[in-house]
């Protein structure tokens, strides 16, 4: 690990100022992810801001019904809150479904969404990766990519997103709160992460120095019905394969509304925009769940090495849908 600088603000904005005033640092939370790319010199920042005492820690419910997390979160804690598990079951799902318990007391809600790629290549500092050092070309194109990404990928990368609680968040269109040297900012979920375009280097939208302070989960009565589903190599301590998040509202057989998000398949957490348009109003009957799914990943573009991932996509989607539909209200 290269040598640095360790400085802890009073405050978000002397945090922000701080990093401002850095254009190689970074601020360190829970550092479960940081710290190991430290260890790796994939990330070699010269100075490390402690914000982990800087932003709320707590869960608290809005007017609306809706919940306000604290960037400072522990997954742990907010995995056991009394109103995930009721009102979102997919989060607190999610993200036992994530790392080790070790992990999860240390690891942050704010730090979550932040996580870089796991791809081989990103964390070998030795072999070429576009994410790391642009423009160095892709080694998981013509190398090892069972793990990575179907779906929105470029000739620059096609790495995937590590986080499960994003994936989970995206389906109940969380809106992440932000403070940097731009102000404050509220950007949905869905516009926080990028595909990678011609620029994989570039994971989310976030400028230097601007800080997740909050998550706002809205109001979503039907997410009381919700499920995130995980298909892994190993029970436990694994990255995801391909992982489904939904929540369906049925009434009299018809699915009124839908809300599903993919993990495992993208830069980022991918959003089943297809899927849920065809089941708006459909019947809620399993060839029709089938047909979705198949809309859905029509837009794959497997490697050689993960094209299994198509067939496990849909078949993953389609049981998640089946199992929220035939399961307790």
């Amino acid at each position: 690990m290269r040598p640095f600088r360790y400085a802890r603000a009073d405050d978000v904005p002397g945090a922000v100022a701080l990093l401002a005033e850095s254009p190689n640092g970074a601020f360190l939370g829970g550092g479960t992810n940081l710290v190991d790319l430290m260890k790796l010199q994939v990330a070699t920042p010269d100075l490390l801001v402690d914000v982990r005492r800087l932003t709320s820690d707590r869960v608290e419910e809005l007017p609306d019904g809706g919940i306000l997390i604290g960037a400072a979160t522990p997954n742990s804690d907010l995995a056991a809150h009394p109103l995930v598990r009721r009102r979102y079951p997919v989060l607190s799902q999610a993200l036992l479904a994530g790392a080790s318990g070790q992990l999860r007391n240390l690891a942050t809600a704010g730090g979550n969404l932040l996580q870089r790629t796991r791809c081989v290549y990103f964390q070998d500092v030795s072999t070429p990766c576009n994410k790391r050092r642009p423009g160095s070309g892709c080694s998981a194109l013509d190398g090892h990519h069972r793990e990575l990404a179907i779906l929105g990928t470029s000739p620059e990368c096609v790495a995937t997103h590590p986080s499960d609680f994003a994936v989970a968040l995206v389906a109940v269109d969380a809106v992440v709160h932000t403070e940097g040297p731009g102000g404050r900012r509220r950007i949905p979920i869905g516009d926080l992460h990028r595909l990678p375009g011609t620029e994989p280097d570039r994971d989310t939208v976030l400028a230097h120095g601007e800080l997740i302070t909050a998550i706002e989960v809205p109001a979503l009565p039907f997410a009381t019905r919700s499920r995130y589903r995980k298909v892994r190599d190993r029970a436990s301590y694994a990255f995801a394969l391909v992982s489904v998040a939904a929540a369906v509202d049925v009434a009299d057989g018809t699915v009124r509304d839908v809300r599903i998000a993919l993990g495992g398949v993208a830069h980022k957490p991918w959003r089943a925009s297809r899927a849920e348009e065809l089941l708006r109003g459909a019947p809620a009957r399993e060839d029709l769940f089938r047909a979705a799914a198949e809309a859905e990943f029509a837009q794959a573009r497997p490697l050689p090495g993960n094209a299994f991932k198509v067939p496990l996509g849909r078949n993953t989607l389609t049981r998640t849908l089946l199992d929220l539909v035939d399961g307790p209200a």
